[in-house]
């Protein structure tokens, strides 16, 4: 499971693996009250790309596009995120005001798109796995 959460916000017991996902260090947040166990500002939105948004909503679905393509570019950074999350609860830690328009919302959203095109590509692969060892064909679709 991935979550988000503001770093302003106290530590709570399911939070799981807390993972800070900004560039710069939240301002007036000391290291102990964020509780972070790791910081990766290599997954987050480029230095040019976050100036370029400035939090502006007008730019919301530009910004969207454009960091996705950035993830795209750089599975290294996020890998490690979707395997934590794919063992238990990992929370995306973000310092932005606006719960609704910030990198965290974008890069959870990719993260879960990423862990359902594998479930759907290993249900794939086991349907064709199942369909070779017992000789029965796919079930298609009726198409009329």
């Amino acid at each position: 499971m991935i979550r988000i959460k503001r770093t302003y916000d106290s530590p709570g017991r399911g939070d799981g693996r807390r993972i800070l996902v900004e560039r710069l260090w939240p301002r007036g947040m000391k290291k102990e009250a964020l509780a972070a166990d790791a910081w990766m500002k290599e997954v987050a939105p480029s230095t040019e790309l976050r100036k370029w948004f400035d939090h502006r909503v007008e730019r919301w679905e530009e910004f969207r596009r454009r960091y996705r393509e950035e993830l795209n570019a750089n599975p290294a950074g996020w890998g490690p995120i979707l395997d934590a999350g794919a063992r238990g609860t990992v929370t995306l830690l973000y310092s932005a005001h606006d719960v609704l328009h910030n990198g965290a919302v974008v890069l959870r959203d990719y993260l879960l798109d990423r862990q359902a095109g594998l479930l759907h590509r290993g249900m794939r692969d086991a349907h064709r796995l199942t369909s070779r060892t017992t000789g029965r064909r796919p079930i298609e679709k009726n198409r009329r």
